[in-house]
């Protein structure tokens, strides 16, 4: 058993096969036990599984700081916050595309557990793309803190312009080069049926799969902001993956305890963009300094003030509005 004890990417690999093998039993949990059939998913249920998720992604902190130091700890901590709070930016983005496909309710618990499985792999990708090349080009990280600046400066001044989800490319593409019922056919991605010309039993796509299809690019594009705001955080490849995935493994449950609300939060995308500008500023602020390196805990600080300004602005500015009196919100079928 010396191999779990072999270093993989800064960390023994029995603490990457030990948080691999955490997440999977949370899966099998989800789907197989409290989600076995097709469901719609109260309210309640959904704030004990989102502060289930958040609870265990903070604990998950003091095994960090027990293996790595309070450093580490507080790095995780950090990354945790604000992946989380980038997720909200999903969230507003995956009812929009439910709302588009008139998704009910009870199907889509179905569609964000397939997609959370294929954005833990994507994550992984991406995280290992981006550690090797910090590690390699320590100058990388420079980029990735101009990106975050400039990606929140444009955020706060000019918006960020929804969609139309019926004019997106990728949709029309697979519109036009597969078959693609225009009906659901209940939880099923892919379904069997005649070809209208031909009259041949052919495989055709639902709009339930479109709509994963969609949500998955969506995490894509959100994690160009995402993994570089966490690399500006930290370097270590173990603490960037295991808070991002903290993050994302509660989005399910977040998702379906915020749609009904999302209109409170009417401001957090400002608060957001500011979020980016400090992360991304903080490096250039190190090196000017001399620090070397942001101190973590005015790092965490800094951040839990910036997202509580902006969810207590939000629900000031909201107070005794109805739902759908916002312009991002999107109603769930």
């Amino acid at each position: 058993m010396d191999f779990l004890f072999y270093g993989f990417l800064g960390q023994p690999l029995w603490m990457w096969f030990g948080f691999m093998a955490l997440v999977l039993v949370l899966l099998v949990l989800d789907l197989g036990v409290l989600h076995k059939g097709s469901k719609e998913i109260e309210v309640g249920e959904s704030i004990a599984l989102s502060a289930f998720y958040i609870t265990l992604g903070l604990a998950f902190g003091g095994f960090v700081w027990w293996q790595l130091g309070s450093q580490s700890a507080v790095e995780y901590v950090t990354g945790f916050v604000v992946e989380k709070s980038l997720a909200m930016d999903n969230i507003f983005v995956i009812a929009m595309i439910f709302a588009f496909f008139a998704i009910p309710r009870k199907y889509q618990h179905r569609v964000l557990f397939w997609g959370i499985l294929g954005v833990i792999v994507l994550r992984a990708i991406m995280i290992g793309l981006g550690a090797t090349l910090v590690a390699e080009y320590a100058w990388v990280l420079y980029i990735f803190a101009a990106f975050l600046v400039f990606t929140g400066v444009k955020m706060l001044w000019w918006g960020d312009h929804e969609s139309d989800l019926a004019k997106n490319p990728l949709l029309l593409w697979m519109k036009r080069r597969f078959n693609v019922t225009e009906e659901l056919h209940g939880d099923r991605f892919f379904v069997k049926a005649p070809h209208p010309r031909t009259g041949k039993m052919v495989q055709f796509m639902t709009p339930l799969f479109l709509a994963l299809v969609l949500i998955e690019i969506a995490d894509v594009v959100f994690a160009v902001d995402s993994v570089p705001a966490i690399f500006a955080i930290t370097t270590d490849p173990y603490i960037v993956y295991t808070s991002n995935i903290f993050a994302i493994l509660g989005l399910r449950a977040l998702y379906f305890a915020l749609a009904a609300v999302m209109h409170r939060f009417a401001y957090l995308k400002q608060a957001l963009a500011v979020l980016l500008i400090f992360i991304g500023s903080k490096i250039f602020v190190a090196d000017l300094l001399g620090w070397g390196k942001f101190p973590a805990e005015w790092s965490l600080a800094i951040t839990f003030a910036i997202l509580a300004a902006g969810v207590l602005f939000s629900l000031w500015k909201t107070r005794g509005e109805g739902k759908g009196s916002h312009r991002d919100e999107a109603p769930v079928a």
